[in-house]
């Protein structure tokens, strides 16, 4: 580590030139530098690593046997060096081997990573992609330490710190099975609060949400019946009974198995943001599965 410290990229320039030329003055030349200036590197170099490097010969200059020792491995780190501060180079979707890491809701999995998995696998046929299940206290974290290349959640609840495109604005709509009697047409209020709800709730348990204020502000309260984790078992549950659920629109687009109408109030809806950490930014390949996933939508 010392005489790492003593070195810098020029004396390695040099060393790497000496070791390929055997000579001073034809290293001087394609270093273009003066042949005294490339005599004191050489010094320099003599002294760091405690031996001579190269020695005078019958034609030019030998290198010793830590000079051979030293002549590969030098090539090899001057060229990952050289790697490593080169632009970076375009993106081609269609030779990439690249893996992306996405965290997501089962509704982002259905409505933002599903629209654009096929559209994926057709430009991109060598990359991977893995989906996490979306735990929003851990986004920043996890992002930054570098476990997770993109996140899909609600701008309003968007960690600070990271990097944010907006996607798109959801609405609520009542939701129902196919043949509901009770939502042949839109409800009333009152006819409302007296179906069997099912609600999501992500951090388990909850038997209120966004609607339940909706409610309180006109003085209402509606019969929650059901409270579960995940969206899609949502779908399922209205599907096969006679509960109903306030749903993201996205979700039950063009689904025909359920009974989709306007509920009888308004119901704050949200935005749907994609978040990404600044170590990402600017990479070509992020950029490209950003730009991706926004026109898939």
């Amino acid at each position: 580590m010392n005489n790492l410290r003593r070195l810098d990229i020029n004396l390695l320039l040099t060393l790497d030139v000496l070791l390929s030329e055997h000579n001073v003055t034809r290293a001087a030349q394609r270093l273009n530098l003066s042949q005294p200036s490339v005599s004191v590197h050489l010094a320099k170099l003599r002294d760091i690593f405690s031996d001579p490097l190269l020695l005078p010969g019958p034609r030019g200059m030998r290198p010793t046997a830590r000079a051979d020792e030293l002549r590969e491995p030098l090539r090899q780190a001057l060229e990952a060096l050289e790697r490593a501060v080169s632009p970076a180079s375009p993106f081609n979707p269609a030779e990439a081997r690249q893996t992306w890491n996405v965290m997501a809701s089962d509704y982002g999995e259905s409505t933002i990573v599903l629209p654009a998995l096929g559209g994926l696998r057709s430009a991109a046929p060598g990359t991977r992609l893995a989906v996490f299940d979306l735990v929003p206290s851990q986004i920043a974290r996890q992002a930054e330490q570098g476990a997770i290349d993109l996140a899909f959640h609600t701008s309003e609840d968007a960690p600070l710190g990271l990097r944010r495109r907006s996607l798109f604005t959801e609405r609520y709509v009542l939701v129902g099975r196919a043949g509901h009697p009770l939502l042949k047409k839109r409800p009333t209020l009152a006819q409302f609060c007296e179906l069997d709800h099912v609600i999501v709730s992500r951090d388990g348990g909850a038997f209120q949400g966004v609607t339940d204020q909706a409610l309180s502000a006109v003085g209402m309260t509606r019969r929650v019946v059901l409270s579960v984790p995940h969206f899609l078992f949502v779908r399922s549950v209205v599907e096969s009974t006679d509960m109903v659920a306030m749903l993201p629109s996205r979700l039950v687009r063009d689904v025909r198995e359920l009974e989709v109408v306007e509920a009888p109030l308004d119901v704050p809806g949200y935005e749907m943001s994609m978040l990404w950490p600044e170590r990402v930014h600017r990479d070509p390949a992020h950029q490209w599965l950003r730009e991706f996933i926004v026109n898939a939508l």
